[in-house]
C-alpha cells in the first residue's frame, strides 16, 4: 500500500523538485547557489512528504508551498526545506539539531544526508505525532524530543549544523554555544513586526560568529523561555 501510494506521488514530487530548481535559479543572487546540490536533490526525491502531514492535506503535499499542520503551525515550503539543509553544507556523517521538529520533514531531509539528527519540538502533540510516523518511515537516526528549542538540546552537543524552523528575535546564544566550531546554523531572525530574514551563522575558533543575512522570509515564531 505504501509503495502504492509513493509510486502515486511520484509525477506530483517532479513537479515540486522542477519548482524548487526554478526558485533557486531566481534566487542564486541572494543565496549564492544555483541549484540543488545533489545530495539535497535526493533526499527530497526519497523523503515521503506525504506520509508526514495531515491525511486531509496530502493531495497538497508536493505544492511548493507551506501547509497547515495543526496547532496554528505549519510544514515549510519544500523551497526553504532544500535551502536550508544546503545551507548548512553537510558532506555526510554530521551530528544536525533541527528545531521546530512540526511534521518532521526537515528532520527527514537532513536524515537522509547526515549520521544523527536531533529534533525539539515545543508542543507536545505535534512532537510525538512526527516522532510516530518517522519511526514507521524507518527513520532510526532521528531522535525527537519535546522541549524548549530556545536552548537547544546541550546533552546532544556539540553539533556540526543546526535548522532552526521558527523565527527568533535574534540569534539564540544557547544555540551558537553548542555548535562545533566551523559548524553552521541556519535560522530565520526578527522580531515582531520586523521583516524576517534567513541567515546563515558560523562559529568561529573563538567562539564568536560571523552571520551572512541570505533571503526575506516568513515564518511562525520561535517564543524564548516557553
Amino acid at each position: 500500500m505504501q509503495e502504492t501510494q509513493s509510486q502515486t506521488f511520484s509525477a506530483a514530487r517532479e513537479r515540486m523538485l522542477a519548482e524548487v530548481d526554478a526558485m533557486y535559479a531566481e534566487t542564486r543572487g541572494e543565496t549564492g547557489l544555483a541549484a540543488m546540490s545533489a545530495a539535497v536533490r535526493r533526499a527530497k526525491a526519497k523523503v515521503d512528504r506525504h506520509r508526514l502531514i495531515p491525511d486531509g492535506q496530502r493531495d497538497l503535499a508536493y505544492r511548493n508551498h507551506p501547509l497547515p499542520i495543526g496547532s496554528g503551525q505549519t510544514i515549510s515550503q519544500p523551497y526553504i526545506v532544500a535551502l536550508s539543509a544546503d545551507l548548512l553544507n553537510l558532506k555526510g556523517g554530521e551530528s544536525v539539531l533541527d528545531i521546530g521538529t512540526g511534521s518532521g520533514y526537515q528532520a527527514a531531509v537532513l536524515a537522509e544526508i547526515a549520521a544523527r539528527v536531533y529534533s525539539v519540538e515545543i508542543i507536545e502533540s505535534l512532537g510525538r505525532q512526527a516522532a510516530k510516523r518517522l519511526e514507521e518511515l524507518g527513520y532510526g537516526n532521528i531522535e525527537v524530543r519535546i522541549g524548549d528549542g530556545y536552548h537547544g538540546w546541550a546533552e546532544k552537543a556539540p553539533f556540526d549544523g543546526i535548522v532552526v524552523t521558527a523565527a527568533a528575535p535574534s540569534v539564540p546564544p544557547a544555540l551558537v554555544a553548542q555548535l562545533k566550531p566551523g559548524g553552521r546554523m541556519v535560522i530565520p531572525v526578527g522580531g515582531s513586526g520586523e521583516i524576517q530574514y534567513l541567515k546563515v551563522i558560523e562559529k568561529r575558533a573563538d567562539g564568536g560568529f560571523n552571520e551572512k543575512k541570505v533571503l526575506p522570509v516568513r515564518f511562525v515564531p520561535l517564543v524564548p523561555g516557553k
